[in-house]
């Protein structure tokens, strides 16, 4: 369930100083909305939320947001998410961000995602902090810069977000924004593959296939292009297959069974 994957990510963002009542009805709410049980949730922290908790606003622009307890309302959830937002809730403008960048119950803006992002990023959201470096990439709400994207990248990266891993490595891959290093891209691709990053998947399984930063190898390639592929990457399964045709049959049954051991062991049990 969305709602109940954004609390989980939220909860080191979810924080106030609170009389000790209005902590125990905040607890109790919260609890609430991640054990599915909106109405309860929607008892305790609505009154929170009008007398100016922080936090409370936050989720109940969550609940509105995904229509959890309540009809699904954009306007509404952005009106709590402001008030959360104005407040210094890092959750809170990380999701105004989000509502932003994609023009949900709000204009489209992107310097308005690049301002709730950077608030939050600038407290230390990770993934505020790859959505920010992502705006800079792109040159979406600011002048593109890739060297701030890497900035934001690195920052999220070393906190284990698999997005701004996998843009670390393909700015090292490319040499944009920071000296061309494969090294340093096989590093942060691999980091993210193991996540389960399937775009990380692919293109470390080029790096193989190329010899870049690593000894090449077919197989492992193979390999990881076939997970990448498992996992949704649209442009896998067609490397995948130009893989195997320069591969013998002995060389792709081996990488398809690493490939499945790979994956079986939750990505602890990889051939490099």
């Amino acid at each position: 369930m969305k709602s109940l994957r954004i609390i989980a990510i939220a909860v080191n963002f979810l924080v106030g100083s609170v009389s000790v009542a209005a902590a125990q009805d905040y607890n109790k709410g919260y609890e609430a909305a991640t054990a599915g049980d909106f109405q309860t949730a929607l008892q305790e922290l609505r009154p929170l939320a009008e007398k100016g908790h922080a936090p409370a606003q936050s989720i109940l622009g969550m609940l509105y947001q995904n229509g959890r307890g309540v009809l699904q309302d954009d306007t509404e959830a952005v009106k709590w998410y402001q008030l959360a937002a104005e407040q210094g809730n890092a959750f809170a403008q990380f999701t105004l961000g989000v509502i932003y960048e994609n023009g949900e119950g709000v204009p489209q803006d992107y310097t308005e995602a690049v301002k709730w992002y950077r608030l939050a990023a600038e407290q230390g959201m990770s993934i505020a902090q790859a959505n920010l470096g992502l705006m800079y990439r792109r040159g979406d709400g600011v002048l593109q810069d890739d060297t701030e994207a890497v900035k934001w990248y690195r920052l999220a990266a070393v906190q284990g977000i698999s997005s701004g891993q996998f843009n670390l490595g393909w700015m090292y891959e490319n040499g944009e924004g920071v000296p061309q290093d494969y090294t340093e891209a096989v590093k942060w691709y691999r980091l993210a593959a193991v996540q389960g990053n399937a775009q990380a998947q692919t293109l470390l399984g080029g790096m193989y296939f190329y010899g870049n930063g690593v000894l090449q190898s077919n197989v492992v390639a193979h390999m990881w292009s076939n997970i990448g592929s498992t996992n949704g990457d649209p442009d896998a399964g067609g490397i995948r297959d130009i893989l195997a045709g320069l591969m013998t049959s002995a060389d792709i049954s081996e990488a398809q069974q690493m490939a499945r051991e790979c994956m079986t062991s939750d990505y602890q049990n990889c051939s490099w």
